[in-house]
Order: structure tokens, then C-alpha cells, then sequence
């Protein structure tokens, strides 16, 4: 399953944010580290179901009106402070729970409603932008000690061995994440010389950021977007140009799924508004209508965007629906469409039968479309949507 840390300093919501994506219990409070201990949870990334298409009655079951929601894992981390690669603060449980991400969801506060340490503020007082750079300068600073630290010893190495140094990085990298791939791309994009006995601190600097950028996927919830006008939000949004920046009320949400779950209104993650569903007092029902306002604005409460993107588009991942009756788009015990994979894009057919069974994988023999009939060897590359019937050798 797909592994993603929700991070930010100190209460800018990640807990909420945490709440409203998994309606896991998590303590939420305005002070500072109230999250110790990561928070694991379930959350679920948005795609329309292909059973409208492919059924007469438009119902597998495993989905709600059409709309299939496809789990992945969640870690709320405690918060990252200033100093935090030098242990300030909770800066090594934090950078540690960091290393099995595959990437991060960056709780910004939109409303400058905490200062730096995350310490309760009036609105407007803090620049958002200032969290967002110290949370990369942070990241970086956590790879440039792990680096400058060995740096002799690897760059001896490599002369002595002959071993390139892109393989002896990514090994001393290995408890961080960072594959031997991703350290030539860093290389290459941080534009520090091709001999790597002329790298300086400056120089290791760099390549640590653009090994931040290759390993970390990173998006920015701009969270509180109830709380600011639409105009902050839209000056946030411009002024961290090259970042990937989606206004969210994490509160908003949280509120939604918990008036949903208890039927007060009928509502899924990512819609653009809801129904209520019973005669509500006055006061509940300025509240709803306050969050349609938020609704109406921004086109949802940015939560389930914000998973979306980074499994769509940060990480380029697909959906794809392996069936064992490609006719009545079943398994074996007659459930259709049961199962939903997230696999990368550029996968093959035999990717996916590993991806549920390690015996399958072993025995491919070729896949089906279910939907063409159409027989598929080992290396056709999935597609979107694709409903897929492995046909292996029992072993």
C-alpha cells in the first residue's frame, strides 16, 4: 500500500487533516506537539468506478453512485520545528517516520494564524511562505548532515574502488529513501561539477536539495482556506511558484464526513457541495450554509485533492481492476470488480499479476481484457481503468 506522511510544523492542522481524510481518532488541540506518537491511518484516493460502464445496473457494490474510493496509508508525524536535523524539537522521530514515506503532504497554515514554532498568533501575522521554506530547508539540512558527515570516506572510496559515486550515495542514502536513480537525476539537475572530488559544503548543499526533490514528492495543503479571503489564498498560490499549492480546510472536511457519518447530510469526500437530509436547528444550519460558502468557492474543501494529486500526479500511479471471469467482470466467489490496485504508470501485465499473488506472477502465462476479449502478453503496458484477467500456470 501506498505510504504518505502528512508534515508541517506544529499546529497547522495535520491532525485535523489527519481526522477528516481517516475518521481515525487523533487528538487535535492548539498547542504545539500535540501529536507525538505517529498517527497511522486509511485514506482513500477518488476514481470513477467502471461498473456504470460495464454493467447493465451500474452496480458492483464496491462503490457508492460510481465513485470507487481506493485505500492508501496515512502517518501523521509530529511537527517539524526550526533546528529540527540537529534533534530540536521531536526532529528525529519526525525526520525518522519521513524515511518510509513515499511522499509528503506539507500542512501549511494559510491564515499565519501560528508563528514559526507554532505557537497561537494573530491571524495574518505570520507569512505562510516563511513555513514552507524552512520545512524544504529542513529536509535538506537533515540529507546534507548524513552526506558532509561521510563525505571523505565515500569520495576515497569511489577513487580507491573505482565504484561510481552515484551507487555509493544512494547506499549511504539507502535509510532515507533515496535510490542510485534518483542520485544521477540530482547530479544532473543541481548543476555542480561532473568530478566529484572538487565537491564542496556549497556543492553537497545542493545536490541534498535536488535529493529532496528526486525522493520526496511534495505537495502544499494550504490549510485554513475558510479562515482567509480568497485573495491571500490566491497570493499564496502565486508566490510559491514551481510548487504544487491546493487550498484545503482540513476543519471543513473533518465536519462534512462527520455530519455524513451520521447521516445529517448526504455527502462524499471531493464533492463540490451536499444535501442535508434532516430538519436542522438555526444554528446548524448557518454552519452548513457557511460550508457550502467554502464549497461554492473553492470547489470542494481541497482534502481529497490533495490526495489525489499526490497519488495521480506527484507519483503517477493508476488504477487498475483485476477480474477472474473476464465475462461477468468477477473473482472466484462471484464479487464484482472486488479488487482496485494502484500500480505506476508504465506497468506491464505481469507487474500486476505479482501485484496479487507472488505465485501468479511466477505461472503468467498472458492476460485478457475483459473488456475487448482482447488476449495481452507479459509486457502490455496497463492502462487507466484497465480491467485485467491473469491467466497463469498453477504451480
Amino acid at each position: 500500500m501506498i505510504t504518505i506522511a502528512i508534515a508541517g510544523k506544529p499546529n497547522s492542522g495535520k491532525s485535523t487533516f489527519f481526522k477528516a481524510s481517516t475518521l481515525a481518532d487523533a487528538e487535535i488541540a492548539a498547542y504545539p506537539f500535540t501529536t507525538i506518537s505517529p498517527n497511522v491511518g486509511i485514506a482513500h484516493v477518488r476514481v470513477p468506478c467502471p461498473c456504470k460502464e460495464l454493467l447493465n445496473d451500474g452496480s458492483c457494490g464496491n462503490c457508492i453512485r460510481g465513485t470507487r474510493f481506493v485505500p492508501v496509508e496515512l502517518i501523521d508525524v509530529a511537527g517539524l520545528v526550526r533546528g529540527a536535523h540537529e534533534g530540536r524539537g521531536l526532529g528525529n522521530e519526525f525526520l525518522d517516520e519521513l524515511r518510509r514515506a513515499e511522499a509528503i503532504i506539507n500542512v501549511v497554515d494559510a491564515s499565519g494564524g501560528t508563528d514559526a514554532d507554532g505557537n497561537v498568533v494573530e491571524a495574518g501575522s505570520h507569512d505562510p511562505m516563511e513555513d514552507i521554506r524552512f520545512f524544504k530547508e529542513e529536509l535538506t539540512m537533515w540529507v546534507f548532515g548524513i552526506l558532509s558527515r561521510n563525505w571523505r570516506k565515500l569520495a576515497r572510496k569511489a577513487e580507491l574502488e573505482g565504484t561510481k559515486i552515484e551507487r555509493l550515495i544512494s547506499e549511504q542514502l539507502a535509510g532515507v529513501g533515496v535510490t542510485e536513480w534518483q542520485v544521477r537525476a540530482a547530479i544532473a539537475h543541481s548543476r555542480i561539477p561532473d568530478d566529484h572530488r572538487s565537491w564542496d559544503e556549497p556543492a553537497l548543499k545542493k545536490l541534498a536539495a535536488e535529493l529532496i526533490k528526486e525522493s520526496k514528492k511534495m505537495v502544499i495543503a494550504a490549510n485554513k482556506a475558510d479562515l482567509v479571503p480568497q485573495s491571500v489564498m490566491d497570493k499564496l498560490v502565486a508566490e510559491a511558484e514551481g510548487e504544487i499549492v491546493i487550498p484545503c480546510s482540513a476543519a471543513a472536511e473533518l465536519a462534512l464526513r462527520t455530519a455524513a457519518k451520521n447521516e445529517f447530510i448526504e455527502y462524499l469526500p471531493g464533492d463540490s457541495d451536499f444535501e442535508i437530509r434532516h430538519t436542522v436547528s438555526a444554528e446548524q444550519r448557518a454552519a452548513l450554509d457557511k460550508l457550502k460558502g467554502l464549497l461554492a468557492t473553492y470547489g470542494s474543501t481541497g482534502v481529497q485533492e490533495v490526495l489525489n494529486r499526490v497519488v495521480f500526479q506527484l507519483l503517477d500511479y493508476i488504477v487498475v481492476y483485476p477480474v477472474e471471469d473476464e465475462h461477468k467482470f468477477t473473482d472466484s466467489s462471484g464479487r464484482i470488480l472486488p479488487d482496485a490496485y494502484l500500480m505506476k504508470r508504465g506497468s506491464i501485465a505481469k507487474d500486476l499479476a505479482y501485484a496479487v499473488h507472488t505465485d501468479i506472477g511466477e505461472g503468467f502465462l498472458f492476460a485478457i481484457d475483459a473488456r475487448t476479449k482482447r488476449r495481452l502478453g507479459e509486457h502490455y503496458e496497463l492502462v487507466d481503468g484497465d480491467v485485467i484477467k491473469v491467466v497463469y500456470a498453477q504451480r
